[in-house]
């Protein structure tokens, strides 16, 4: 059993890297295939993070068509979307910087494992992690939840551990868990929607990330809401 006060979980999309581009490419066919008219691209940002069933069904697919969906989008995303990505900047540094400094690195990402373990080996990131896990819907681990739960099996207790993402699906997965997270807002969702959600920083860099990971592994027993106090979102809605 593994118990370590400097654990950090990351989601992929968005978080690691920006994935939207070739997510989004790759959704617009299926939503086309079913006659939904796309009025901005920008609507497709929320491809980026959740299952896709769950973003079809929002985006109006039928219940009987949603696999289909599913089929058309990987058609083009698993030879040609999931490359259409990029690490944002500053990413690979903090990894190497966290990992320097004694911090144990995992991912959970509702994308299939084994494209995101593709991807992070393509971007030479895999190796900071100590475990990468993914959905499985065969399996019926498909939510950031579920996720989660499969990554605490494999690791045990995880004594200290925060989750860090990009939208309030993250927030929420990892609060089922009891594990906090620190938003970060350079990915696809809403600064205002993960305080709602519970996040207990929001964080616009990776410099400002690696602050409040420091700050939070030093933190004593307790409730760790008074990083809200000194990020600069705090407040605003």
């Amino acid at each position: 059993m593994i118990k370590e006060k400097k654990l950090v979980v990351f989601d992929m999309d968005g978080t690691l890297t920006d994935s939207g581009p070739g997510i989004m490419n790759s959704a617009l066919p299926a939503l086309e295939h079913f006659g939904i008219p796309v009025a901005n691209r920008d609507q497709l940002r929320v491809f980026v993070g959740p299952p896709l069933r769950q973003t079809f069904a929002r985006f109006g697919v039928p219940e009987a068509g949603i696999e289909e969906a599913i089929r058309i989008f990987r058609a083009r995303y698993i030879p040609i979307g999931k490359f259409e990505n990029t690490p944002y900047p500053g990413i690979a540094d903090l990894l190497a910087r966290l990992q320097a400094e004694g911090f144990s690195l995992y991912v959970a990402t509702s994308k299939p494992q084994v494209t995101a373990i593709e991807v992070l080996e393509h971007f030479q990131l895999a190796h900071h992690f100590t475990l990468i896990c993914g959905a499985d819907p065969a399996v019926g681990r498909e939510t950031k939840a579920d996720v989660i739960a499969h990554l605490l099996a494999q690791i045990g207790d995880p004594g200290r551990a925060v989750m860090v993402g990009d939208t309030d699906y993250d927030v929420l997965g990892a609060k089922d868990h009891g594990i906090p997270t620190i938003g970060v807002t350079w990915g696809y969702g809403e600064a205002a929607a993960m305080q709602a959600a519970g996040a207990v920083a929001l964080a616009d860099t990776p410099e400002a990330l690696h602050t409040y990971l420091q700050a939070f592994a030093a933190l004593p027993a307790g409730s760790p809401s008074t990083f809200l106090e000194r990020s600069p979102h705090y407040g605003k809605q």
